[in-house]
């Protein structure tokens, strides 16, 4: 009898050690989707907001909320805090309705001692790495979701608080 309890528990445990990687990365796909969306989400909110202002750009997500360019401010699904790098423009004019040739990536904590910010849109905190492609990358602070993006033609990446 205790010889069987002790199979059955084996055969368990076995099996839950064969169920839980494919739950974890069925969890991390789920949760890379939902970044996605939110991603595309304040993309287009961006997107409104120029209609609506043009040649503005927002200087924080609530003034997305505050102008009804999105519905409701999300969080990073994935990222520490579920707080956002923000996607900012560098500065550099582009020609007309040209994708950003540069950008710069802020933390959304810092994005008050800005001065004149305008966001583009966000990417992941998260630094991890990711179960699916997404415009070629792998890597969820690679996943890009801004305003007038091209995928073909990534932009060039400078960091909050690096030297040009």
């Amino acid at each position: 009898m205790v010889i069987m309890l002790m199979m059955a528990v084996f055969v368990i445990a076995l099996g839950l050690l064969v169920a839980v990687p494919v739950w974890q990365t069925e969890l991390q796909r789920e949760k890379e989707e939902e970044l996605i969306f939110r991603g595309k989400q304040y993309a287009e909110a961006v997107r409104i907001y120029v209609l609506k202002n043009p040649g503005r750009y927002p200087a924080s997500l609530k003034e997305l909320l505050d102008k009804k360019c999105i519905r409701r401010l999300y969080r990073d699904p994935l990222g520490p805090g579920g707080q956002w790098n923000i996607i900012l423009t560098s500065g550099k004019p582009t020609a007309g309705r040209e994708a950003a040739a540069e950008v710069m990536i802020a933390p959304e904590r810092v994005l008050p001692a800005i001065k004149n910010a305008q966001i583009l849109g966000v990417v992941s905190s998260s630094t991890n790495r990711s179960v699916k492609i997404y415009n070629d990358q792998e890597s969820h602070d690679k996943w890009l979701f801004f305003f007038g993006q091209d995928p073909k033609k990534p932009p060039k990446i400078i960091t909050y608080g690096e030297k040009k």
